[in-house]
């Protein structure tokens, strides 16, 4: 679960932050005067710390640092309540495991018990033997083609571009694209070895 970051933990450190992410080194990269420059030198000093103690709470790391941000930003708030520094880290990890506590609770339970598990969409699932023996039978017929077909529709379907862009890129007119990519087309439907695909 991705945790919002709040909207006052653009205040968190100062910018010369080197060991942040990048993620949130982009975040705090607009202060320049903090009121609390002791804050500053907290982060700057405490972060490593602190985000391997976030990273061990969560299990991604983008969500490790967001929940970091979270928990500096609420520090930051109480600064001045604080008034034991040397407690910091203390209070610090006591903001992210509280974070981590009410975003769990506040997360949405998709998953229910039942008796008999649904069927999936779609009914039976491929056999990935089959597929790529498919995948392998079209791209036999594919290079049967002549070369300019070949590469038109390796272009048109392959690469997903337009007919637009694939004449501009071979050098030549959309209408010569569109002949050319419909007998390509004939040519593989009447491949003997994609039969049992029609």
């Amino acid at each position: 679960m991705t945790t919002p970051v709040c909207t006052s933990a653009s205040k968190v450190a100062a910018p010369g932050t080197r060991t942040l992410p990048t993620s949130t080194l982009s975040t705090l990269s607009s202060l320049t005067n903090l009121p609390y420059p002791s804050f500053s030198a907290y982060v700057k000093a405490r972060q490593p710390v602190l985000l391997r103690t976030a990273r061990s709470l969560t299990a991604n790391p983008c969500d490790a640092e967001d929940l970091l941000q979270t928990a500096l930003a609420k520090t930051y708030v109480a600064w001045e309540r604080i008034e034991d520094h040397r407690a910091l880290d203390g209070y610090v990890r006591r903001a992210l495991l509280n974070t981590r506590t009410s975003q769990w609770r506040k997360r949405k339970v998709d998953e229910f018990a039942c008796d008999e598990l649904p069927e999936p969409q779609g009914g039976q699932a491929t056999d990935p033997a089959e597929q790529q023996a498919l995948h392998d039978a079209m791209w036999r017929a594919i290079m049967k083609l002549p070369a300019r077909q070949r590469a038109m529709v390796v272009l048109r379907y392959y690469e997903d571009l337009s007919e637009v862009q694939t004449a501009e890129i071979l050098g030549v007119s959309v209408g010569t694209v569109k002949s050319a990519v419909s007998r390509a087309l004939g040519k593989l439907r009447e491949d003997p070895e994609l039969e049992p695909v029609r």
